[in-house]
């Protein structure tokens, strides 16, 4: 077999990633000496902290000297560098090879596996979870497992604290963890024992939220939680809307479980139940864990809370998803029906990704193959039998890890023991898919990833079939039910042989497939991530030497061996997809996954409330386990789902006028729209904002009052304007300026999300700006404020020659310019064109936009927010996963 890439040294941030987060770490950083490649920290902020790969140079004392990579010079305290045990990707794949092989019962069998794991690991054929990369054969206490699904929380204020307690010492470990709601009574329902009511299952869901935050911001790990709640809980509709409330749940993934009833209902528009156990039972607190239908067997009452359409609750749903990408759904009645487990360990929740579906005490226990490497040139074809290779020897990998992790909760061990779960993926599969010149999402990509997925699945099956003739089947292992599961059913369809193998050998895992996110380790491989195509192929990278163009090496290499050409259709971006691509793409990998998919549908922003039940219901009725949809530019706009007062808008926009005197940011639409259009999540900023003189210190005498009010210009009820569209680095930007008195008085600025902190800070630019326009005389302001904002750059920029935007201040510079510009030139007819109580739009061209396969840019990467790890505006929602683009930095890993 050739492949086109190989083995190099790692470079830039790839290098970066490996030494920070998956080399084996010496923690005596005494022992720095010179000639050790380190990592230095060049920027100590305790929020956005930035490292350096750099080779030591001097030693004096406590004191040590580094030459960077890019060649600067950094003094540092040898406590602050990160000194590793292993410096290159080799010595790493050695170490995990035999790690993973030591559980094996003979030496001779030790030595064959450790020799078969460090072919399999050599050049990033099978890349390991970053759990099992940082912790095997480096340490006896981190564990190899990266997230967790722990059991519903006990009706009770203790129960609720215990899981409070095991969901922070997992954290603690660096592991996600996923919680499923629905055990907790409704809120305002009884509870005898004070005398009072409960505050509902939201609530104590946003208790576990702040404590995420906590962990977050207390830890070197990132906290990461999904919260889940099932379709008939009387508190579904407060946890679908529960984020457009600011400050409730912040730090936590959300998703619905939703029954194959419930689709029933929607499709035929009937009436749902909202019911819950009555409390009143005397075996209530002894039974009742969040399962109803075991509940109902058991043959207890249900209290009925109330009764709704349930195509009210769909629509609740779906209008929620298309305004913030929450939240999710997870179709968990016909998750279990496929599940492998359904006869003895039902599925409760996922983990964070929602890659996992997972019954309570359950676990993840990942690595990916790099489908990339597995291109035959020569054939211009997949290397089917390399390939087939890989996934049984990493089959055997990751079962290996189950006996070699420490376990740190003792019902984490039981549960795993008895149906050792595994989860084999994949990166790299969009590569693969351009090398071999498939278009990923048309009918022959689908064709193409059955064919792949379906070969992949049965060669692992087959694996674990001779590993449980060799070692002995998971203990919960019955062949007959096991074989009755919806995906075996699928197996047999087309495998034949691989349920004749279960039925004679036995299965070693409950389950072996599953497709998680893989932004960091991805990003270090130098691949595209997961089963996504990738976000761009032009990108901007920031050094020493300012900002330069790049190309994802693929397209680098077409580009070269293609010069001034365009690339062909099959370079594709998540963005020239359709949503229903994606949506068809994750159904045909979802048939050979018998767990779940990591997977975003990407849509833009004129994506309609309609499109998104569309795309949500295909992807129930094409077999998805789940769904996520991510509309470019989510919760900057929010439509009113009520019936237009004609009235009372005209007041609402009035006094919003009045009282708003600086940037009000949250709405594309042109000002006098603002307050129609703000979103829900921002309505309590919007009031907090109130008038200027409200936020003047009270004590402002007189005198000083009356000066202020010569200096300053009211702003009048109605003013006239235009609204600019700008793509900036931070994504799409409408600047709308209005004129007092026939010059600029205020910017209004919409960028970024709503409670981001590209919105507050965007915010803030403009009602500075709105100030400095309205008060004193400094001449020309607008000219002013031009030389000052023009050219200040950021972390990137987007666009070429006089179109190139460096920054969000960059933008407003451009758009006074052109905004001044068009007074100057035909002021009589502005003025005459101006209607009462109106405000007109001048949408200019997006400045750096492309379109067609030739002009891929950075702004493919759309609705960006900081990253906490490196304060860069590269932060995206890849694979369901908040990354970052710039440094790697995942929330999920």
């Amino acid at each position: 077999m050739k492949t086109t890439v190989e083995t190099k040294r790692l470079q830039g941030l790839s290098e970066k990633i490996f030494l920070d987060r998956y080399a084996w770490k010496n923690a005596d950083t005494n022992e720095t000496k010179v000639g050790d490649v380190v990592l230095v920290l060049t920027k100590d902020d305790p929020k956005f902290p930035a490292k350096e790969v750099g080779e030591v140079i001097a030693r004096q004392g406590r004191k040590a000297t580094v030459k960077t990579r890019s060649g600067e010079i950094v003094e540092s305290d040898v406590e602050k560098l990160t000194l590793t045990i292993e410096k290159t990707p080799e010595e790493m794949w050695t170490r995990l090879a035999n790690a993973m092989a030591s559980v094996e019962t003979t030496e001779e069998k030790q030595k064959e596996w450790s020799e078969k794991f460090r072919w399999l690991l050599d050049d990033w054929k099978l890349v390991p979870g970053g759990r099992i990369a940082a912790g095997a054969g480096a340490s006896e206490e981190l564990t190899l497992f990266n997230c967790y699904v722990i059991p519903s929380p006990h009706d009770s204020r203790g129960g609720i604290m215990e899981t409070l307690s095991e969901m922070t010492e997992i954290m603690a470990r660096g592991g996600g963890v996923g919680i499923n709601l629905s055990s907790l009574r409704p809120r305002r329902s009884v509870v005898k024992g004070v005398n009072g009511s409960s505050s509902g299952a939201v609530s104590w869901g946003g208790l576990f939220s702040y404590t995420t935050g906590l962990i977050e911001q207390g830890g070197s790990r990132r906290g990461a939680l999904m919260l889940m709640i099932n379709d008939w809980h009387p508190d579904v509709l407060d946890f679908i809307t529960v984020k457009q409330t600011m400050g409730q749940v912040t730090n936590a993934n959300l998703s619905v479980c939703v029954s194959n009833g419930f689709m029933k209902a929607v499709k035929e528009d009937l009436d749902w139940e909202l019911v819950f156990p009555d409390t009143k039972d005397p075996e209530y607190n002894e039974l009742w864990d969040g399962d109803l239908d075991k509940w109902k067997k058991a043959g207890k009452p249900v209290v009925s809370y109330k009764t709704v359409r349930a195509r009210d609750i769909w629509k609740t749903i779906i209008e929620s998803a298309w305004k913030s990408a929450e939240p999710g759904v997870v179709f968990m009645e016909y998750y279990n029906q496929m599940s492998n487990s359904w006869y003895f360990n039902p599925i409760i929740c996922t983990n964070p990704c929602g890659e996992q579906g997972l019954p309570a005490w359950g676990v993840c226990n990942l690595s990916a193959i790099n489908l990339s490497k597995f291109y035959d040139e020569e054939k211009h074809d997949v290397a089917w039998e390399e390939l087939g290779r890989v996934v049984r020897y990493s089959t055997r990998f990751l079962d290996n890890v189950i006996d070699k992790t420490p376990y740190h909760f003792p019902e984490n061990e039981a549960n795993q023991k008895n149906e050792r779960r595994v989860g084999l993926g994949t990166m790299g599969l969009a590569e693969l898919m351009i090398r071999l010149e498939i278009r990923y999402g048309s009918p022959e990509s689908i064709e193409f990833l059955d064919k792949i997925y379906g070969f992949m699945a049965k060669e692992a099956y087959l694996a674990s079939t001779e590993i449980a003739a060799e070692k002995g089947s998971f203990p919960a292992f019955e062949a007959e039910p096991f074989l009755q599961s919806g995906f075996m059913k699928n197996m047999e369809s087309v495998y034949p042989e691989v349920t004749e193998a279960v039925r004679k050998r036995g299965m070693r895992n409950v389950t072996v497939l599953t497709q998680a996110p893989t932004g960091s380790t991805g990003t270090m491989v130098g691949t595209s991530t997961g089963i996504e195509p990738y976000f761009a192929f032009e990108f901007f990278r920031q050094s020493r030497l300012g900002f330069d163009k790049q190309l994802v090496p693929i397209a680098q290499e077409w580009k070269n061996a293609h010069p001034g050409e365009e690339l062909p259709e099959w370079f594709v971006t998540a963005m020239d997809l359709s949503a229903k691509d994606h949506i068809r793409v994750q159904a045909a990998i979802q048939r050979w996954v018998d767990s779940s998919i990591s997977k975003t549908a990407n849509c833009p922003s004129d994506f309609t409330v309609e499109e998104t039940a569309e795309l949500y219901e295909l992807a129930f009725e094409l077999g998805c386990k789940g769904v996520t949809i991510y509309r470019d530019g989510s919760r900057d706009v929010q439509v009113l789902s009520t019936a237009k007062d004609e009235k009372k808008d005209e007041a609402a926009k009035a006094e919003g006028a009045e009282s708003a005197p600086a940037a009000s940011v949250g709405s594309a639409a042109p000002v006098a729209e603002a307050a129609a259009q703000a979103p829900a999540s921002s309505a309590a900023e919007t009031a907090a904002i109130g008038s200027l003189a409200a936020s003047l210190p009270v004590t402002v005498t007189p005198q000083q009052a009356n000066v202020f009010d010569k200096q300053y210009k009211s702003r009048p009820k109605v003013l006239r304007g235009a609204t600019y569209k700008f793509n900036t680095p931070f994504g799409m930007a409408y600047i709308t300026v209005n004129d007092i008195d026939g010059t600029p008085g205020e910017i209004f600025l919409n960028v970024g999300k709503a409670g981001s902190d590209v919105f507050a800070m965007a915010e803030a630019l403009g009602r500075v700006i709105s100030l400095f326009l309205r008060y004193g005389d400094h001449g020309n302001k607008v000219q002013l404020l031009v030389k000052h904002l023009k050219g200040i750059g950021g972390s990137g920029a987007v666009g070429f020659g006089p179109n190139r935007v460096e920054s969000i201040a960059d933008a407003v510079a451009k758009a006074l310019e052109l905004h001044a510009n068009l007074l100057a030139e035909d002021e009589q007819a502005a003025a005459a064109e101006a209607p009462i109580a109106a405000t007109t739009t001048a949408t200019f061209p997006v400045i750096g936009s492309g379109h067609g396969h030739g002009s891929h840019d950075a702004s493919a990467y759309t609705s960006k927010d900081l990253c906490p790890s490196c304060g860069s505006a590269s932060l995206l929602n890849v694979e369901g996963c908040k990354t970052c683009a710039n440094c790697g930095y995942s929330k999920c890993s």
